[in-house]
């Protein structure tokens, strides 16, 4: 594909134009990104950040919020990579927890454009080069990408970690990624890098995992081993060869989410020597930590919650969320569920789990 003969002006054209530059919405492999990387030369006239790659099934984005309220509390000049957005694509590319603005996103989009010349790239691997370039003009401090999907083959993995966490491992993209825990835990653990910090969320981790981080010398941790937190009275502990923290309950709903703290703090310790900062801010932050469209409440009497679970472990998560509403409800309550999930989801085995405690399904498009 040639290069625009007008390129666009706005955001909103950029993104109809990226949408339409490759035939597929996923391609995996890295040698397409890597050659325009190196036309934009990303990071090699700045200082480089320090690098944390957060990969996983779920609590991704979660757990890069942590890392971003964390670090931005401590005075670090933090950008900040998820994906995908809720409300408009800004959300996406962030500094000091402030999203791009509309000027600096279209000049990205262009330097992309420019350095691309005839290679084709998905609508992510665009969007993420556009992020990285807008990112190495800037004195950061700590830089945190989310994986797309995977990791190993996945366009943020064209920047080696300094600190990868893969946040737990289970069923989804399985066209992509492999149909069983083992292919996928392979390819999550592809974000790890020798002789780097290597953390693992997951209670039950793939063997394809550990074996992966030993091949290439990721100085691996994993949750129950390396650290672990556990619940008591209102309040949660979390302990690791340093010592314990006593930490208040999370707004982040869900038993998984203090799995999701418990690697940030181990990150967050075991990066000290180069982004020191104290015990009692990461007490003092975790907790006020919010993420939109995470068991999110958007109006009380009625109870109307919104939630992004779209595979059989966030679904698990949802219905333990949902149990503790329903024991507050009038006997009278009704559950209703207003549904929509891609295509490509397991749906059923979503619905499944949900069926029990859902009274009325409102199926709506995508």
């Amino acid at each position: 594909m040639t290069l625009l003969a007008a390129k666009p002006n706005t955001v909103d054209g950029w993104l109809a134009y990226i949408e339409a530059l490759h035939p597929k919405s996923i391609a995996m492999g890295l040698e397409r990104v890597s050659v325009v990387a190196d036309r934009l030369a990303l990071f090699k006239h700045t200082r480089p950040p320090v690098i944390i790659t957060v990969a996983g099934t779920n609590g991704k984005g979660s757990s890069c919020a942590m890392l971003e309220s964390i670090y931005t509390q401590a005075g670090y000049q933090v950008g900040c990579y998820t994906s995908p957005h809720l409300l408009r694509y800004h959300e996406r590319v962030r500094v000091g927890c402030k999203e791009i603005s509309d000027h600096a996103l279209c000049e990205a989009f262009d330097a992309v454009e420019t350095a691309r010349e005839t290679i084709e790239l998905t609508y992510f691997e665009m969007g993420t080069l556009a992020a990285l370039w807008h990112f190495s003009r800037l004195s950061l401090d700590v830089l945190l990408l989310e994986v797309g999907l995977g990791g190993r083959l996945d366009a943020v993995n064209i920047l080696d970690a300094d600190c990868a966490i893969v946040t737990n491992v289970d069923l989804d993209h399985m066209e992509y990624l492999g149909d069983t825990r083992e292919k996928i835990g392979f390819e999550k653990a592809g974000v790890y890098r020798a002789n780097q910090i290597a953390i693992c969320g997951d209670r039950s981790p793939p063997q394809s995992l550990i074996n992966f981080a030993g091949t290439v010398g990721a100085h691996l941790s994993c949750i129950q081993q390396a650290f672990d937190v556990d619940s008591r009275q209102g309040r949660w502990r979390y302990q690791d060869a340093e010592g314990y923290l006593d930490v208040p309950q999370l707004l982040l709903k869900g038993v998984f989410q203090k799995d999701n703290a418990a690697s940030v703090i181990f990150a967050v310790r075991a990066l000290k020597s180069v982004l020191p900062v104290a015990d009692a801010l990461i007490v003092d932050t975790l907790p006020q930590v919010q993420l939109s469209g995470r068991f999110q409440y958007l109006h009380h009497s009625p109870d109307i919650v919104v939630d992004v679970a779209h595979n059989p472990q966030a679904a698990h998560s949802l219905s333990e969320n949902l149990a503790e509403i329903q024991k507050n409800m009038p006997s009278a309550g009704r559950l209703i569920a207003v549904f929509a999930m891609l295509a490509d989801k397991d749906i059923n085995a979503v619905v499944r789990i949900l069926r029990s405690q859902i009274q009325v399904w409102h199926v709506a498009e995508i």
